[in-house]
């Protein structure tokens, strides 16, 4: 079975799209529409800004949509899912490329997610940091340690055996980085991000958030759509809907959705968007995976 894969923030670099846009007619068409839509060139910081303007939250996750979902609409007949899973915000670029939101109404809901994520990381300064080569069970134990001391630290993103991002207020995820290489971790780095995505500190950006995807018609996929709060398949419009809404402050179980695919008939999966690291994550998660770019 094919299963096709949407990348989430950090995918991003300057001059992302371009070919695209000129050398397709439907690409162009899009890209356009998202300049009347977003209000503003992002196809110009996209294309030929500099990498600061791009890593700008609202700037950064309308710019990843774009590149993924056109990306995969361009593949004509060649993009034929039969189940689709995105890594945090490419989990709405999977909605899109399943048909369970329009791609204008799936652009408008990721330019409300990174304008409300934007507004929470101002509000509290926080961050995340990578967890290099310590077991999940230790990760979260140390997560639940600094919690319980009243910082904010949990783990944020389940990525692949091995490599957790934990997410929290800067105090809790400097004080666990300490703790988590003293109990043996390789690395626990720092990273450069706006905020602490996927923590209760986006309780804010999730009000809105919730109210903007409720006034959004969402429609049954043509294929299951592997959501990060579970890593299940889902198609009923209302779960999806409940499921995306609570994404923003739940943990991403990547390795969990892989492994479920695999389970359930995945034998190709395909990577649209900018980069290559899911490619890397799934077959880090199973090492016999076929996983590509588009070609």
């Amino acid at each position: 079975m094919k299963a096709f894969v949407f990348p989430g923030q950090g995918a991003q670099f300057v001059g992302m799209g371009k070919d695209l846009y000129d050398n397709s007619p439907l690409a162009k068409e899009l890209f356009e529409k998202a300049n009347e839509i977003l209000g503003y060139r992002i196809t110009d910081i996209m294309f030929n800004g500099t990498d600061e303007d791009l890593r700008q939250t609202k700037v950064t996750q309308p710019a990843v949509f774009l590149h993924s979902v056109i990306s995969a609409l361009c593949m004509g007949e060649n993009f034929q899912p039969e189940m689709t899973a995105g890594h945090s915000l490419g989990e709405f670029s999977a909605l899109v490329a399943a048909g369970a939101l329009s791609f204008e109404d799936g652009l408008k809901l990721v330019y409300a997610r990174a304008m409300a994520m934007q507004k929470a990381c101002e509000m509290q300064p926080s961050t995340m940091a990578a967890i290099i080569a310590l077991p999940d069970e230790k990760v979260e134990e140390i997560c639940a340690q600094v919690s319980a001391e009243g910082e904010t630290c949990v783990a944020a993103n389940f990525n692949c055996p091995g490599q957790i991002v934990i997410s929290g207020s800067i105090e809790g995820i400097n004080k666990a980085c300490e703790l988590m290489k003293a109990a043996g971790a390789k690395r626990a780095l720092p990273l450069k991000v706006g905020g602490a995505f996927h923590s209760p500190l986006m309780n804010p950006a999730k009000i809105e958030l919730e109210a903007a995807i409720n006034a959004t018609e969402f429609h049954t996929p043509k294929c299951p759509i592997y959501q990060n709060v579970d890593a299940k398949p889902h198609t009923d419009p209302t779960e999806i809907k409940t499921n995306l809404v609570a994404q923003l402050t739940a943990s991403v179980r990547w390795t969990h959705t892989v492994q479920n695919m695999i389970t359930d008939g995945a034998t190709e999966f395909t990577e649209c968007g900018p980069g290559a690291v899911l490619q890397g994550l799934i077959k880090k998660i199973d090492k016999s995976a076929n996983a590509h770019g588009i070609a």
